[in-house]
């Protein structure tokens, strides 16, 4: 199969390495910026181009890997080709590319990428969706080639899944964050709760999370709860966040 990669980012970047190491052809990268596009296809040894009218017309599948917001922009550029387009987007619906191709689909890895970390996409959810029945089993086979979880989903679902990863990966790691943020102030090294992180995420793989779930608000240990109030009184913010998430845990356990 012949594919357009239209992107340089995160996602893009793991993408490429992954189609590569099964033997399909990315034979153009794509990037308004020219010395992204190259970098990324020196990585997989191919074409790297900045402009839009340069992109190969023949290809069997294109696949728009950028902003939401530039989805569409990129799609335009596309109108005229007979391949599948395809984006990787969890909230992009499939009508956004369906009226402005001819042949449109989804392609979303659920997963948190970093161009510096090299993943396997082997255990990475591939939630697909396609125009019709034959565009689905080709979307079908090449996610079957990455990986062993393949979904069809709508875009409704894929909404939905998206937003409950908001919540399972964002929110949690900007937590992270402020934990660090806690421990800074105070000469403690994050190293110090790695493995509680670790043993945390560990759990969750074979239980559900609120059946596994700890803490002061679990136990209904006020005095904790009162002190730890206490001790952010000057960080209004990580209180409002502390109260917020103490309360959310007494209620979900009710």
């Amino acid at each position: 199969m012949k594919i357009v990669l239209l992107g340089s980012g995160n996602v893009a970047t793991q993408l490429a390495k992954a189609l590569k190491a099964v033997g399909e052809e990315v034979v153009q990268v794509y990037s308004p910026n020219l010395n992204h596009a190259q970098f990324l296809a020196n990585l997989i040894e191919t074409k790297a181009v900045s402009d839009l009218n340069d992109l190969e017309q023949n290809a069997d599948l294109y696949i728009i890997s950028v902003k939401d917001d530039a989805i569409a922009a990129v799609a335009r550029s596309l109108k005229n080709v007979n391949g599948l387009v395809v984006h990787t987007s969890g909230t992009t619906d499939i009508n956004t590319l369906s009226s402005l191709v001819k042949n449109a689909g989804v392609f979303y890895p659920l997963q948190t990428f970093s161009k510096g970390k090299e993943i396997s996409f082997v255990n990475i959810p591939l939630c697909i969706e396609a125009g019709n029945e034959d565009q689905l089993t080709v979307l079908t086979n090449l996610a079957s080639k990455l990986s062993a979880k393949v979904y069809p989903l709508d875009g409704e679902k894929r909404k939905v899944l998206h937003l409950a990863a908001v919540f399972a990966c964002n929110f949690p790691n900007h937590l992270y964050t402020l934990a660090n943020e806690i421990l800074n102030q105070n000469d403690l090294d994050f190293e110090i709760i790695r493995p509680l992180i670790a043993e945390t995420a560990d759990k969750v793989m074979s239980n559900l999370p609120e059946n596994v779930q700890t803490g002061p608000a679990v136990r209904a240990d006020e005095n904790t709860l009162n002190k730890h109030m206490s001790m952010l009184t000057s960080m209004p913010g990580l209180q409002n966040i502390y109260q917020t998430l103490s309360d959310s845990i007494k209620l979900t356990l009710k």
